[in-house]
């Protein structure tokens, strides 16, 4: 399979997702200001999960013109990464319903950590693939910034339990975190292509 492939059937799932977790926000029975601000938390949260969508969308799509070739692992680890994205919207829906509740929470939480294990294990199945000189391995080095974001989600998901405005809060910084584009495997790609052409 071409990484073409791959890269249109992952943009079409996460496409379905942000059309469920919109079709979350329902219309309200009552026409005046009161019934908008009924809606305030789901619609905070639907906010935050469509961030957190486009993160991986952006991210991914780099990620996968770092790769040359797809392997079975790779189709696997792909998977794995939309199966979690996929339960934004069950995960977003319930924590906007139920803001000041614990669990639903410290379910979204989960799902955040769940989804960057998998982008991270997708990313290592990429390396191992690609080889150690990879254009990814170079671009993302240690990957500070995805392992912070995986501890500030379990930290979040616990503190979740005792106080679930203040879990809530980190996730927003997190997405805000990665909100800042990330440019380094776009500036490898850029400086591997000028190399081959002043090389030709």
């Amino acid at each position: 399979m071409g990484k073409n492939r791959l890269e249109a059937f992952s943009d079409g799932v996460l496409a379905i997702i942000i059309t469920i977790m919109v079709l979350e926000l329902k219309i309200p029975e009552e026409q005046g200001i009161e019934a908008l601000l009924l809606m305030v938390s789901t619609f905070l949260s639907y906010v935050l999960s469509f961030i957190y969508v486009g993160i991986y969308w952006n991210n991914h799509h780099h990620l996968l013109h770092t790769l040359h070739r797809v392997t079975g692992p790779i189709l696997w680890a792909n998977l794995h990464l939309l199966f979690w994205l996929s339960l934004f919207p069950f995960a977003s829906g319930w924590m906007g319903a139920n803001p000041s509740a614990a669990v639903p929470s410290v379910l979204y939480g989960m799902v955040l950590l769940m989804a960057s294990i998998a982008y991270h294990v997708l990313q290592k199945l990429i390396i191992n693939t690609e080889g150690g000189n990879s254009i990814l391995k170079q671009a993302i080095g240690k990957d500070r910034k995805g392992k912070i974001s995986m501890l500030a989600h379990i930290a979040a998901a616990g503190l979740a339990m005792i106080q679930p405005w203040v879990a809530q809060a980190l996730y927003a910084i997190v997405a805000l975190l990665w909100l800042i584009p990330d440019r380094r495997i776009e500036r490898m790609l850029y400086n591997t292509e000028e190399e081959g052409k002043s090389i030709k």
